[in-house]
């Protein structure tokens, strides 16, 4: 039977990192420790087997941390770090930690970055290019405005799988497409090109949300990408803004429809197996 993974879950504790992000009003529930003791108890509650831990900060330490927790915590099976893509030492840096059975990829917080085209720059093409020569995947944390630029990297890095985290945060609260639809359905031309099903509910109205406005979001990558390239991810404990682990679980479960048990099992575990190449 296939085992259930959450792709897109995050840790933190307050003083360890400079989580800087997050020191906005709206953001202060977040301000506070999210642990795996924590998560294990809301993963078990609704039939999750298995995390993926994405990174939150810009510092090799976090790696290192997370992939000590994975010794303690069976069930966290993979962990997305970060690596200086614009270093001439990120071959080096990368070195450290590819060798570890569950270090499976790496994210920028791009969509933080001032330039809009930061991703295309030449030295991160060149950092890309070194995920690319290596096998690792890589996040990519955009806003709408950002998808224009996925054709570029899908030609250039042919060979690099990446995957699209929150649907590139599309405006879920004002029930808009019209800065979304077209760059999203280009994107999914490319089969190196994946998408998260996650990170919506906190894109909706915090507090009057409901799963049937997730739902046009939904069906439209599902149609665009297929199951083949979709994978659930929980985005916990930045979801907890605007709903608790469980609603967001089964938010999606009802977003997707009336879809196969194959297409259910793939989305829920399969991809997130295969694009992290997952040794469960």
């Amino acid at each position: 039977m296939t085992q259930v993974i959450d792709a897109h879950q995050h840790f933190w504790q307050m003083g360890r990192y400079d989580y800087s992000w997050m020191n906005t009003p709206e953001l202060a529930p977040l301000r506070r420790d999210f642990l795996p003791q924590d998560l294990e108890p809301l993963t078990r509650r609704v039939g999750v087997d298995h995390t993926i831990f994405v990174q939150t900060v810009h510092n090799l330490d976090e790696n290192r941390w997370v992939l000590a927790l994975t010794d303690r915590y069976e069930f966290i099976v993979g962990v997305v770090g970060w690596v200086d893509l614009t270093s001439e030492a990120v071959e080096d840096q990368l070195a450290e930690f590819e060798g570890h059975p569950k270090f499976v990829g790496i994210r920028h917080q791009t969509h933080d970055e001032q330039d809009d085209d930061w991703i295309v720059r030449g030295d991160v093409l060149c950092g890309l290019t070194t995920l690319e020569r290596h096998g690792v995947p890589f996040e990519l944390l955009f806003f709408t405005r950002h998808l224009k630029h996925v054709a570029t990297l899908a030609r250039r890095l042919p060979e690099l799988k990446m995957v699209i985290d929150h649907l590139a945060k599309p405006r879920i609260r004002e029930q808009r497409t019209d800065d979304w639809l077209d760059d999203i359905k280009e994107a999914a031309r490319y089969p190196n090109v994946y998408c998260k099903l996650s990170g919506m509910i906190t894109e909706a109205d915090w507090k009057n949300w409901k799963p049937a406005d997730l739902e046009p979001y939904v069906q439209t990558v599902l149609e665009q990408f297929g199951a083949d390239r979709l994978m659930f991810g929980s985005d916990w404990p930045v979801c907890t803004l605007a709903g608790s682990y469980e609603e967001v679980y089964h938010a999606l479960l009802e977003s997707l429809g009336p879809i196969s048990e194959s297409e259910r099992m793939k989305i829920f575990g399969d991809t997130a197996r295969r694009f992290y190449n997952l040794q469960l």
